[in-house]
C-alpha cells in the first residue's frame, strides 16, 4: 500500500514538526511495516519551472520526422527574461499553452544532464518535459500541458507536479485489510500519536428506498450488503483534476478515465471496492448468485472466462455482467461515451472472494481488498462519495433513490478479563488502560456482571478480531511490543539432547564426512512428480496427503519421498557447471492416517491428554527419511590419474558407512524400487524390515531431471533405522597377537547375493574372524555360465595367542562349509 504523506495529513492532526521518517517509525511499530519512502522528484535536480509557449514552428527533416521549433518565456527563470529557444518533438500543444520547462544546468531521472546544444539545426537551451521524463508516468503521451491558472512564466513546479511529495510504501499483512485504504493508514497514525481523526467515512445518507435501480440477492451469505446509486448527465470527455490523477499514480494505479478514476481514488481513500457501470448497456435489475453450469463471462481484461457454479456473479436480464468483488464484465464497461453511470458498491464474503481469484488466477486491486475483508459498513458510504465526485467534477446529476439490500453482519460480543493483556505479555498494564486502547482502535467496551471482566465489541473494520487473545495483541501493540520485559528462560537441569536428536546430528556428521552437502527443499509434489520418477500407478508413494491451502495447484501433496526436492536441487547445480554434486537431506514425509479430520480446541486453556491423543491420531504418518543424491564425478581427474565417475556401488558405500557408525546390523539384499534402476538397487533391512533403498538411477530418471548418467541415490527410513541402533554401540577389541590371513575364493550362482556368502563365512569362521573383505569377482568360461566367483580375504585373530596353522585352517575350512552348505558354494 502506497499512502502519500499530504493525503495522510488531510484525515490526521498530525503533531508539528513530525517528518516523515518519525511518522513511519511509529506505523511499523503498530504494525504497518515500512517497505520504502518514494518522491517523484527525488532524482531531479535544477530549475524546473513554468513556461509559456510563444511561438511553434514545424520544421520537416530529412529522415521524414517533423520537430518544433519553439520560443518559450520562461520569466526571470534564466537570468535575462529573455525568451527561450527550445527544439520539441512533440505536438500536442501550440502557442499560449503552459508547459513544464527544464532549462540547462538541470539533471532528470536517470541521471539526465540538460545542457544548451545544436540540434536539428538550432540551440536547443532546455527541454519541454513530457510526464514520463519526469518519472511521473510511462502512460502518457506527449508534453505536459499545465491548466491556465497553474501559475506564471518561471514559477517552480516542483510542488504544482507533486513531485516534492512524499509518499510511504508499506508492507500490509493479510490480517490488516483496514490499513489498504488511506482511512486505515490515517487511523493508525492518529493512534500512534493520540491526535484526533477526521474519518472520511462520517456523512450523511440518503434513506434507501430502492428507486436508484432494481436489486436482487438470491445469496445474502456470500453478499451481505448492495448498495446501489445512479447519475446522468456525465461528461466523458472531462478530463481527471490533477490532484486525483496525481494520487492514483501515487499509489501505483493507472489514471484511465474520470469515471474509473473516480472510483479508484474512492477506493483508495476508503479501502471499499467500487464499481461502475454503463447504466444505458445494463438490461433490467441487478442480481447478485451463484454462477449457473456452463455460464461464461467475458471481463474488463478481455478473457472469456467459464464460471463455477462457486463464483458469484451480479448479474442482469442477459445473464452474468461482472465477477463479484474481483472484475467487473465488458459488455457494461464505461466507455467514452458514457453519460448514465450506475454505482455499486457491495459487502462481498471474504472466503468466497479468495476462492474466485485464485480459481480463475484473476488479481485485482478490489479482489485483494475484498479477499481480505473489507468493512460492511462502508458499501453506501462509498457510492455517495463516488457520486459526490461524479457531480463535482464530471458535471453529473445525482438522481433520486438510493438502493440499499441487507444489513452488516452484527459482531459478537467477546468477554475480556481486563489483566488478560498484563499477564500474557508480562507489562505493568492497569484494566484502565486495558479499557483505553480498546476504545482508542473504535472497539465498544462495556462493563460485564463479573468483576474485572468487560464485554468488547470490535469495530466493523476489523474482521481480525474474534478472541480475547486478538484483543490482547491490539492492546499490547499500542502500548509497545517494545516494552515486552526480556526474561530468559530457566535452564532445566539434567536435560540434553534426546536420542533421535543425537543420532540425527552422527547421520549428518557421517554424510558430510562422506563429502555430501545438506540441503533443504519444498516438500510438495503433484502427479507429475511420480511421473517423472518412475513410480508406477497404484504405487504407495502415490498416496499423497492433500494440502487444504497448496502453493501451487500442480502440486497439492506432500511427499512421501525427499528424492524429488533433492534430484531438482542437484540438477540445478550440475546445470551451473558444477562437475560433482554429492547432496544429502534429511525431514519428513507424510503417509494419510485415514482417522478423520483433526478436532479444533480453543486457546482458552491446554488441551487434556485424551484430546491431544486424539490430536495426534488424526495426524498423518510421519516417519523421518534421509535421502542422498550424488552424480558426476566422485573422483576428480588431474595430474595424479583417471578420475572416477560415481557409481551405484557409492551409494551402497554410503549406506554402509552410516550403518556402520550408527552400529545398525542392516542386511543388503537386491531388490527393486523405483526410481532405481533394475538390477542395480540394493535394499537394507534389519530384521526383515525394510529400512531403506541405494543404488543407481534409473536412466530415465537422469535424463528426466537433466543428471548426469549413472547418478546414484539412497532413501532411508531413519526411524526404521534408529529403532534398530543400540542405546550403546560396542567398541571394537583390539589386540597385540598377529593376524593370520586367509584368501577363498567360491563359485555360486549368480542369484546368489556377496550379502548371503559374507554372513555364511562370518557364521561359520566362528569367534577367531576378525574380518571378512571381498577382493575380486570373476566371471568367465573357466567358471561356468550362470556362475561368478568371488575371492574374500579372511582375517583371523586370537586376543590372547598367536594361532596355529591347525587353528586358522579350521576356521577357514568351518567358514567354507558354512558358505557351501547355505548358498552352494564351491571353493575353487
Amino acid at each position: 500500500m502506497r499512502a502519500p504523506v499530504s493525503w495522510i495529513k488531510e484525515h490526521v492532526d498530525l503533531p508539528a514538526g513530525v517528518s516523515t521518517a518519525a511518522l513511519t517509525d511509529r506505523l511499523t511499530a503498530l504494525g504497518l511495516k515500512l517497505e520504502g519512502i518514494h518522491s517523484a522528484g527525488a532524482g531531479i535536480e535544477g530549475p524546473l519551472v513554468i513556461g509559456r509557449v510563444l511561438t511553434k514552428e514545424p520544421e520537416p527533416q530529412k529522415n521524414g520526422k517533423v520537430i518544433n521549433w519553439c520560443t518559450v518565456d520562461v520569466g526571470d527563470a534564466n537570468g535575462t527574461g529573455e525568451p527561450q529557444g527550445i527544439v520539441c518533438g512533440a505536438h500536442n500543444f501550440g502557442p499560449g499553452d503552459l508547459v513544464v520547462v527544464v532549462l540547462p544546468g538541470g539533471v532528470l531521472p536517470g541521471g539526465f544532464a540538460i545542457s544548451a546544444r545544436k540540434t536539428y539545426g538550432h540551440v536547443s537551451a532546455g527541454m519541454i518535459c513530457s510526464a514520463a521524463e519526469l518519472g511521473l508516468s510511462g502512460d502518457g503521451e506527449g508534453i505536459i500541458v499545465l491548466p491556465s491558472d497553474a501559475g506564471a512564466p518561471g514559477d517552480d513546479v516542483f510542488d504544482l507536479l507533486g513531485l516534492s511529495e512524499e509518499v510511504i510504501e508499506f508492507e500490509i499483512n493479510p490480517d490488516r485489510a483496514y490499513a489498504l485504504s488511506l482511512r486505515g493508514v490515517a487511523r493508525e497514525a492518529a493512534l500512534g500519536f493520540g491526535v484526533p481523526f477526521h474519518d472520511p467515512a462520517q456523512r450523511v445518507l440518503p434513506k434507501p428506498d430502492g428507486a436508484a435501480w432494481p436489486v436482487t440477492v438470491a445469496d445474502p451469505a456470500g453478499c451481505p450488503v448492495f448498495a446501489a446509486r445512479l447519475v446522468s448527465g456525465f461528461d466523458p470527455t472531462r478530463p481527471t483534476p490533477e490532484v486525483i490523477r496525481r494520487r492514483i499514480e501515487q499509489a501505483g494505479m493507472r489514471s484511465i478515465s474520470l469515471a474509473v478514476d473516480i472510483t479508484n481514488y474512492v477506493m483508495l481513500e476508503l479501502g471499499q471496492p467500487i464499481h461502475g457501470y454503463d447504466a444505458d448497456k445494463v438490461a433490467g435489475g441487478l442480481g447478485v448468485r451463484r454462477a449457473l453450469p456452463g455460464e461464461h463471462l467475458t471481463t474488463l481484461d478481455g478473457t472469456d472466462r467459464e464460471l463455477s457454479v462457486e463464483d458469484l456473479v451480479i448479474t442482469d436480464d442477459s445473464g452474468p455482467i461482472g465477477l463479484a468483488g474481483v472484475m467487473g464484465g465488458l459488455t457494461t464497461e464505461m466507455s467514452e461515451t458514457t453519460t448514465r453511470i450506475l454505482v455499486e458498491a457491495a459487502h462481498w464474503d471474504a472466503t468466497s472472494m479468495f476462492r474466485t481469484g485464485r480459481r480463475h488466477r484473476l488479481t485485482s486491486e478490489a479482489g485483494k481488498r475484498n479477499e481480505r475483508g473489507v468493512d460492511p459498513l462502508l458499501p453506501g458510504v462509498a457510492a455517495d462519495r463516488v457520486v459526490e465526485l461524479l457531480v463535482e467534477h464530471g458535471g453529473a446529476v445525482a438522481e433520486p433513490g438510493y438502493t440499499l439490500v441487507g444489513t452488516a453482519p452484527q459482531r459478537p460480543a467477546i468477554r475480556l478479563q481486563t489483566d488478560l493483556p498484563a499477564r500474557i505479555s508480562g507489562i505493568d498494564i492497569s484494566a484502565m488502560s486495558t479499557v483505553e486502547h480498546l476504545r482508542s482502535i473504535g472497539a465498544t467496551v462495556s462493563e460485564h456482571a463479573s468483576a474485572g471482566t468487560v464485554e468488547v465489541v470490535a469495530p466493523s473494520w476489523r474482521p481480525d478480531l474474534n478472541d480475547p487473545y486478538d484483543l490482547v495483541e491490539e492492546v499490547v501493540r499500542i502500548v509497545g511490543y517494545d516494552q515486552v520485559p526480556s526474561v530468559l528462560p530457566r535452564r532445566a537441569t539434567g536435560r540434553g539432547l534426546t536420542r533421535t536428536q543425537r543420532l540425527r546430528r552422527r547421520v549428518g556428521r557421517t554424510l558430510a564426512g562422506a563429502g555430501c552437502v545438506e540441503v533443504v527443499s519444498f516438500p510438495f509434489v503433484g502427479p507429475a512428480t511420480f511421473d517423472k520418477l518412475g513410480v508406477p500407478e497404484g504405487d504407495p508413494l502415490r498416496n499423497t496427503v492433500l494440502l487444504a491451502n497448496p502453493l501451487s495447484s500442480e502440486e497439492p501433496g506432500y511427499t512421501t519421498t525427499l528424492l524429488p526436492g533433492l534430484l531438482e536441487a542437484a540438477a540445478r547445480n550440475v546445470s551451473r557447471g558444477a562437475a560433482r554434486v554429492a547432496l544429502f537431506e534429511t525431514g519428513t514425509v507424510a503417509f494419510p492416517a485415514d482417522n478423520g479430520p483433526a478436532p479444533i480446541y480453543g486457546v482458552h486453556g491446554r488441551p487434556s491428554a485424551s484430546e491431544i491423543d486424539k490430536l495426534f491420531e488424526a495426524l498423518p504418518v510421519q516417519p523421518q527419511h534421509l535421502a542422498v543424491v550424488m552424480g558426476g564425478e566422485r573422483e576428480q581427474s588431474g595430474w595424479w590419474g583417471e578420475g572416477r565417475a560415481v557409481g551405484w556401488e557409492d551409494a551402497v558405500a554410503v549406506l554402509r558407512r552410516l550403518a556402520d557408525e550408527l552400529g545398525a546390523p542392516i542386511r543388503l539384499s537386491t531388490g527393486t524400487r523405483a526410481p532405481w534402476h533394475p538390477g542395480r538397487c540394493a535394499v537394507a533391512t534389519v530384521d526383515e524390515v525394510v529400512v531403506g533403498y541405494a543404488g543407481e538411477l534409473h536412466p530415465q530418471v537422469c535424463t528426466s531431471y537433466g543428471l548426469p548418467k549413472r547418478s546414484a541415490a539412497v532413501e532411508v527410513d531413519l526411524d526404521a533405522l534408529f529403532a534398530a541402533v543400540p542405546d550403546v554401540v560396542a567398541g571394537p577389541v583390539f589386540s597385540t597377537m598377529p593376524v593370520a590371513k586367509e584368501d577363498v575364493a567360491l563359485v555360486v550362482p549368480d542369484s546368489v547375493t556377496v550379502a548371503e556368502v559374507e554372513e555364511a563365512l562370518r557364521e561359520g569362521a566362528g569367534d577367531l574372524l576378525e574380518s571378512v573383505r571381498l577382493f575380486d569377482v570373476y566371471a568367465g568360461e573357466q567358471i561356468g555360465e550362470g556362475h561368478k566367483s568371488l575371492a574374500f580375504a579372511l582375517r583371523f585373530r586370537a586376543p590372547d595367542r598367536t594361532l596355529t596353522e591347525v587353528e586358522t585352517g579350521a576356521a577357514r575350512d568351518a567358514a567354507v562349509a558354512a558358505a557351501a552348505a547355505r548358498t552352494g558354494a564351491v571353493q575353487r
